[in-house]
């Protein structure tokens, strides 16, 4: 069901793109679009497991430094049937992780050193197995796609803006134009966060799959989302999203939820554990 939804929320993202690209730039103008996106997110999918582990501070470590973690990740992994992701550890106090990496074969799980404090053994297995899940699904090639698109529909946007679009229609209503320029690419955020959610669940019931048991991922995500609400964190919004629950959680409110990468922790709970 979870990729049903999100071959929908892709196929939304791909008409609004047409839509947009279609009245404001034509042809040649969507082309453009896509080619300064794709090229922007190219580099970042090529490079992102660099410029994530700087964002969070964190330090490559091998089994030397931590036995009992990499041992866990390895049995895991295996698990999964996966090969043995780099492992890393952040320092920072708030307990939480996140997977990167263009691929299975180059990816990166990185946990907090909060996280190895403040969670029990079964807990640590599920927040790992959930991390393990995303490398899996290949979560870093969706994320890449959608950023991608969002990216040309905002280039769209700021072309029109600047450069007044296409001028070989005299009959187009400018405040139907006005309309498109502002929600565009504010629906492109709202689905890509949409998708982004829906990969979260995913991610969290592939994990229980692999660990063979909900509850500690359950607990897991209980325990880091109250933590995450009195331990701040110090990390660019750009690489919040890559977290198991919002690193920035403290700053959230308002509106806030419809532009969550996040789902509700009650709610991913609630579906682990079938209520």
């Amino acid at each position: 069901m979870n990729n049903v939804k999100v071959f929908v929320l892709m196929a939304g993202m791909t008409a609004l793109l047409g839509s947009l690209g279609g009245y404001f730039g034509g042809q040649m103008g969507l082309v453009l679009a896509l080619l300064v996106a794709g090229g922007m997110n190219v580099f970042l999918y090529w490079n992102s497991s660099a410029m994530v582990l700087r964002s969070y501070g964190a330090q490559v470590v091998e089994r030397a430094q931590a036995p009992e973690l990499y041992d866990m990740v390895d049995r895991l992994r295996q698990r999964a049937g996966l090969p043995m992701p780099t492992l890393a550890i952040a320092p920072h106090e708030q307990p939480n992780a996140f997977a990167t990496g263009r691929d299975p074969e180059h990816a990166v799980v990185c946990v907090t050193s909060g996280l190895t404090r403040l969670v029990d053994r079964d807990e640590m297995e599920g927040v790992i197995a959930h991390e393990l899940a995303h490398i899996k699904n290949r979560d870093m090639l969706l994320q890449t796609v959608t950023s991608t698109m969002a990216g040309a529909i905002s280039s769209l946007a700021q072309f029109a803006v600047f450069f007044g679009g296409r001028s070989d229609d005299e009959d187009r209503n400018p405040i139907a134009g006005l309309a498109m320029l502002i929600l565009a690419p504010l629906a492109a955020s709202l689905i890509q966060f949409a998708i982004s959610r829906q990969r979260e669940f995913k991610a969290d019931a592939v994990g229980a799959e692999i660990v063979g048991r909900p509850e500690g991922l359950a607990r897991a995500l209980q325990k880091l989302d109250a933590y995450s609400r009195r331990i701040p964190m110090q990390v660019s919004p750009a690489a919040a999203p890559l977290a198991q629950v919002n690193p920035l959680a403290a700053m959230g409110g308002g509106l806030s939820s419809l532009f969550s990468t996040h789902p509700s922790t009650e709610e991913r709970v609630a579906r682990l554990l079938g209520r």
